[in-house]
């Protein structure tokens, strides 16, 4: 079993509200670790500490794409929190044709060449948009043949809602995938997602699809849900762990 984390997004209204505090309800419902969407006005070195105190790990963090103009901050503070992936990724125009899948693609390559001997190794995370077919091919095949040094945090949920099967995609991709964004739903864009468990995914079959030598994480997200986000997370953390998916700290 892989650890279990949360991506703060799904908790972005909490966190805003009080973020300290959010963080500690994620560490009583049992996740092991956090994927950070931004640190909500904390410095690194604070949020490390209490990070820390609370017993959770840092699994990755969700940041803008890596440029020479930011490359060194960037490094110093995911350094700081003790992230050693970072997760970015590009809108459904960058992703309109075939030209420009690989042309986003260079842009992701370059990226991940300026963390080279950082200790980070650059992630990309997916919407639909990346399984909508250009020209019979999908922008997700594309980026990864065209930035070989860049890994995949798969959102199997958008894979499923752009047309593809996550559990295939995952097989084909397992040696490139660390990281699995964990969500559920009704597989319907525009309609609010589900604890992990109570929507239409195979979540069992995605999982086992991984290679547990390559995954390290497996990170609930859910981008908005139809019932309160807060039972959400912890239901969603009972089904992974309670069904043997994933290892949590309860």
């Amino acid at each position: 079993m892989k650890p279990i984390a949360l991506q703060l997004y799904t908790l972005r209204e909490e966190c805003q509200r009080d973020f300290p505090g959010t963080l500690r309800r994620v560490a009583e419902i049992g996740y092991k670790g956090v994927e950070f969407a931004g640190l909500h006005g904390m410095s690194a070195r604070e949020v490390a500490k209490l990070v820390a105190d609370l017993g959770l790990q840092v699994a990755s963090s969700h940041v803008g794409l890596p440029t020479e103009h930011n490359v060194e901050q960037l490094i110093e503070e995911q350094q700081t929190l003790g992230s050693k992936y970072i997760v970015t990724g590009l809108g459904p125009d960058d992703f309109a044709t075939v030209d420009l899948c690989k042309s986003s693609a260079a842009r992701f390559q370059k990226a991940a060449k300026l963390l080279e001997g950082s200790g980070l190794v650059l992630g990309v995370h997916n919407h639909w948009w990346e399984f909508e077919p250009k020209d019979g091919q999908l922008p997700y095949d594309i980026l990864m043949a065209e930035a070989p040094d860049v890994v995949s945090e798969l959102d199997i949920y958008w894979a499923a809602t752009g047309g593809s099967d996550p559990a295939k995609v995952v097989a084909a991709n397992k040696r490139r995938i660390p990281l699995l964004h964990v969500k559920d739903g009704p597989l319907v864009k525009g309609e609010p997602h589900t604890a992990v468990g109570s929507g239409k995914l195979d979540i069992p079959g995605i999982i086992h699809a991984a290679d547990p030598m390559v995954l390290k994480w497996l990170i609930v997200e859910l981008d908005a849900c139809a019932t309160d986000m807060v039972e959400a997370v912890a239901q969603s953390y009972r089904y992974l762990t309670e069904n043997g998916l994933a290892e949590g700290n309860r």
